[in-house]
């Protein structure tokens, strides 16, 4: 191994016996060959451990943790001991393209200024292929909404995560708080190419977890819209009512969710924060599901019309295709035309 490899890479595994092999070899594999791979064992209860033995390479780390800490835990000591300018991500049941680190590497060369940079991804056993926004400005807009990376496929200057490291009290939802910090610390990128096979399990995560998840993943989405306003706090609750459609129930969520999106794209426009045409499309995409939602829930009672038509202009109501004819059968009986 190299006492200086240009990347270290961050295989945290537990329990990967049928794929850990593949995994591995994608990464020696790899036409890029300055690295280090830091293989880091939560206790694994299978072959796993026996499987990354069997490999004779000196660039291979093994580190077997006493007790059984987590994935966030995990990473943080990778980084912690990594030893390269670049840390590369990588799980132990994905495969990594031949030429994966070779181009991600020119491209963070080439691009001082972006501190990670993701890839597309194959889903393995499928035809299907997955893809980012590629420039910063599109995947700071698509992480206002969403998530705009695909955790295994990133490689990022060593520098910042020494800065910022994953937050354990947001896992599972580790990978996106971390970006909703970073945004702000540099630029990010997609590449524009799949350059890693993704491994999907049916149930990937459990129903708690999905909980666990869906609340940290709404604090750290939160904190993209807070920038936007510097005197006021938004209030979760309501936050969580009109970007997650809670509590769609009551006539006064409803009113106040409308003044929270008519309020954000303001202040967006005032703060140009995000690009004003991507966000006001993505803010209104949103809108318009919050809507659906709501009067798919509580029928389309005049009232709701009536307060809608208080906040947005009435053939913006019309255009969503879904609920137009429900809407204009309801106005008929009501004029009886």
């Amino acid at each position: 191994m190299s006492e200086n490899p240009i990347i270290s890479v961050l295989m945290p595994v537990y329990n990967c016996e049928l794929f850990i092999y593949e995994a591995v070899q994608s990464i020696l594999n790899q036409t890029f060959t300055n690295f280090e791979l830091l293989v880091i064992d939560d206790s694994s209860t299978d072959n796993t451990i026996k499987i990354i033995e069997s490999f004779n390479d000196k660039r291979i780390q093994l580190i077997r943790k006493k007790s059984n800490s987590g994935y966030t835990d995990s990473l943080n000591y990778g980084i912690s001991i990594a030893k390269g300018k670049y840390i590369a991500r990588m799980d132990g049941d994905d495969i990594s393209l031949p030429k994966r680190f070779q181009i991600q590497v020119d491209f963070l060369e080439k691009y001082p200024d972006v501190i990670l940079c993701g890839t597309g991804i194959n889903i393995i056993d499928s035809d299907t292929i997955l893809m980012h926004p590629c420039t910063h400005e599109e995947i700071k807009v698509k992480l206002c909404f969403s998530n705009s990376f695909y955790h295994p496929t990133l490689l990022f200057r060593k520098s910042v995560l020494l800065e910022i490291n994953y937050d354990k009290d947001f896992e599972p939802a580790e990978d996106y708080d971390l970006w909703t910090k970073l945004i702000f610390k540099g630029k990010l990128s997609n590449i524009d190419q799949v350059l890693l096979n993704y491994r999907v399990y049916p149930n990937q995560i459990s129903n708690y977890k999905n909980e666990v998840q869906l609340n940290a993943s709404t604090i750290a989405q939160l904190r993209m819209f807070q920038v936007l306003f510097i005197d006021e706090v938004i209030d979760i609750e309501l936050f969580k009512t009109a970007f997650k459609f809670n509590n769609l129930n009551k006539i006064k969520d409803f009113s106040t969710s409308l003044q929270l999106f008519k309020k954000i794209k303001y202040r967006n426009q005032e703060t140009k924060i995000y690009n004003t045409l991507l966000f006001n499309n993505k803010l209104n995409e949103l809108k318009i599901n919050f809507l659906k939602q709501y009067f798919s829930r509580n029928g389309f009672s005049i009232r709701y019309i009536h307060v809608y038509l208080m906040h947005i202009n009435f053939y913006d109501f019309l255009e969503i295709l879904s609920l137009r004819k429900r809407i204009n059968k309801k106005i008929a009986s009501i004029f009886k035309i």
